[in-house]
């Protein structure tokens, strides 16, 4: 097993960002694991399969291939061999990714891949469930975290980037109606591990939040 590091984090918290600068700065491999999920999601609503269809659900997961890359210094998705890194990113996914994800069936499947990552690689994973269901012993476990408010101010903000056309209140309720389906699902809810470090970053700008994450990550880099 490789050194692992779960980062763990609402909607918005800056998983993502955060998990970039740190995977360069320290020479981690990152995983985004919500994109595994948003791939799933994507070749549903493809296929026109609702969360419900859980038959027909079974028979994409038979055969659905997902790979994260490297490219270019930027990590590309690849569906089925097609490039979907823009299109997991769309509003029609944001909608219905947290449903897909509830699925047993799904998380079943994705989760493995996931594990399979960290065994020969020092790698920093962001999810929802790394620090207690993918890796519950990962040599470090953050907890991400920022008020509801801010995390819907930051997607606000990046849908606009995108050109995708919301308001502030819809971006909100979307946060807001995804995070009660997270922490309500009965398989693998979103959680806190009871060992993992919290970081709020509300108040805090993406340098600082960086410099925090590597200062806990290499004094346990030193402990172990």
């Amino acid at each position: 097993m490789g050194f692992v590091v779960a980062v763990d984090g609402p909607a918005g918290s800056g998983k993502g960002t955060i998990t970039k600068i740190v995977a360069e700065r320290l020479n981690l491999t990152t995983v985004d694991t919500g994109a595994m999920y948003r791939s799933v999601a994507l070749e549903c609503l493809n296929k026109n399969i609702k969360p419900t269809e859980i038959e027909k659900i079974n028979e994409i997961l038979k055969d659905i291939q997902i790979d994260l890359k490297r490219e270019n210094g930027k990590q590309k998705v690849y569906l089925n061999g097609q490039d979907v890194t823009e299109k997991i990113r769309s509003k029609e996914v944001d909608d219905c990714v947290a449903k897909f994800a509830a699925i047993k069936e799904i998380r079943d499947k994705v989760t493995p891949i996931q594990r399979q990552m960290g065994e020969n690689q020092n790698i920093i994973m962001e999810g929802r469930d790394i620090g207690t269901v993918v890796f519950p012993n990962a040599d470090v476990k953050i907890f991400l975290d920022c008020s509801i408010e801010e995390r819907a101010n930051r997607r606000y903000k990046q849908n606009l980037e995108k050109g995708i056309t919301t308001s502030y209140e819809e971006v909100l309720e979307g946060i807001k109606e995804r995070h009660k389906l997270e922490t309500e699902r009965e398989v693998a809810p979103f959680v806190k591990a009871d060992d993992a470090i919290y970081v709020d970053s509300t108040n805090m700008t993406i340098e600082e939040v960086s410099e925090k994450i590597i200062e806990i990550i290499e004094e346990k880099r030193k402990n172990k």
